[in-house]
Parts: structure tokens; C-alpha cells; sequence
């Protein structure tokens, strides 16, 4: 029996919908489910739906062996975890995003005030950069710091950005790129190697399969235009 992690949020109807996908189906795996434990006894496979900034933990303890999980959860915990699929849905930028237009004096006698939900990753970047800041730690509306003047900067996740021209910021540095990512508990993938290769061989067949019938779409729309246009030349 192998224990997935799901995250709660917007990667949870994309990863069910992949595992349904690659043949595990249960009755059950629903995104409007209020069930946290999910069974799906006919391909021996347990999910656990939990919030997004508990899935590496749990995978990390063992109390599942799989999880899904952004990459920006990841970067911002840091924890031991193997991670060897990139799942490709998901996909959003972690970016510094401050008022359009603003210039704040970046320099080594003032400290850059940020405001973000992941102060890991902020002081890293920011001592890469050799430039001292003081973090905000906040877990909502982080567009909101620069409008009433809580910080200079925040760091957050980025995807349309409609969200961030609407309170008039715009993004200014790309930290990193985010997507959702599978990631496995070490242990277990000593123990029950067999079943988690070939749970990730089927999860690797999807994204191929979609795409192929994607190419092999645009191949046969390109077949038709082509004798379209020959009977139009007759």
C-alpha cells in the first residue's frame, strides 16, 4: 500500500485529475470531497489530502510516501525529501514585485523592507545579493504591504500577474520558476521500490500521451487545410 499527499488549493483538481489519468480511480477522489483519506484499494493506493505546507513533512516522516507539492514550498522548506518528477502543471514564477514606477535605494546603509509569506527564500536571495533587508512575515494579501506602505518590496508567486497590476505593482526580479512537483519519502523508496517506479512510470506516460495526441492533432488539422486547398484550386 502506498500514502499520497495531496495538496489542498489550486494543485489539487490537476493532480487527481493525473492520477485518474494514469488508471488510479476511486470513487471518492473528488476535489469537492471533505474526506481527508481517500482509499483506493483495487491499485493499493491510499490519499491523504492535507494542506500545502505539510506535505513535505509528511513525506519527510514517512507517514506518506508521496506527495505533491510546489516547487516554492520546497525551495522555502528545504527538507529531506527526494524529488524526482516535475509534474508541469501548476506553473507560476516567484517574483519581487513592488509599486510600478517606484524607486527604493537599494544600498548597504539601509535595510530593504520586504514583505512575503516565504522568509526563507527572501533572505537568501537577498544575501546573494549582498543587500540587508528586513522581512515581514505575512500569510495573505501580501499585494497589500507596498499600497499602505508596510514594505518596499514582496516576494510572492506570480502567475497572469493581474493580481499584482490591479493594486498597481509590477514584477521587478524573478527569484525562481514553480511548478508542481513530485517528491517521495527516502525510505520508502527503498522499501517499496517497485511500487513507486512503477507508480511514476504511469504518471510519466500522461503528460506524453497528451502531448502526442496534441501533435498528432495539429498533423491531421494541417492534412486537412492542405486538401482543402488543392480542391479550391481545381
Amino acid at each position: 500500500m502506498i500514502t499520497v499527499a495531496l495538496s489542498k488549493g489550486k494543485l489539487l483538481e490537476p493532480a487527481m485529475e493525473l492520477f485518474r489519468k494514469a488508471g488510479y480511480v476511486s470513487k471518492g477522489l473528488s476535489p469537492g470531497s471533505r474526506r481527508l483519506i481517500i482509499e483506493c484499494p483495487e491499485k493499493d493506493l491510499v490519499f491523504m489530502i492535507i494542506r500545502p505546507s505539510d506535505v513535505p513533512t509528511y513525506v519527510e516522516y514517512g507517514a506518506a510516501d508521496v506527495g505533491v507539492v510546489g516547487k516554492d514550498i520546497l525551495l522555502e522548506q528545504n527538507l529531506d525529501v527526494y524529488e524526482p518528477m516535475d509534474l508541469k502543471f501548476g506553473r507560476c514564477r516567484l517574483s519581487v514585485a513592488a509599486k510600478r514606477g517606484q524607486k527604493v535605494r537599494e544600498r548597504l546603509s539601509a535595510k530593504l523592507r520586504v514583505a512575503t509569506k516565504y522568509p526563507n527564500i527572501t533572505e537568501r536571495y537577498y544575501n546573494q545579493k549582498g543587500i540587508p533587508v528586513e522581512i515581514i512575515k505575512l500569510y495573505g494579501s501580501i499585494e497589500l504591504a507596498p499600497v499602505v506602505d508596510l514594505a518596499d518590496r514582496i516576494v510572492d508567486l506570480v502567475s497572469t500577474g493581474r493580481t499584482l497590476k490591479a493594486h498597481d505593482l509590477e514584477e521587478v526580479e524573478v527569484i525562481a520558476e514553480s511548478s508542481a512537483r513530485l517528491i517521495v519519502n527516502r525510505a520508502s523508496l527503498k522499501m517499496k521500490h517497485g511500487e513507486i517506479s512503477a507508480l511514476m512510470a504511469r504518471l510519466r506516460r500522461r503528460p506524453a500521451a497528451r502531448l502526442n495526441g496534441r501533435r498528432a492533432g495539429r498533423r491531421t488539422n494541417q492534412r486537412r487545410v492542405q486538401r482543402a486547398k488543392k480542391r479550391s484550386t481545381r
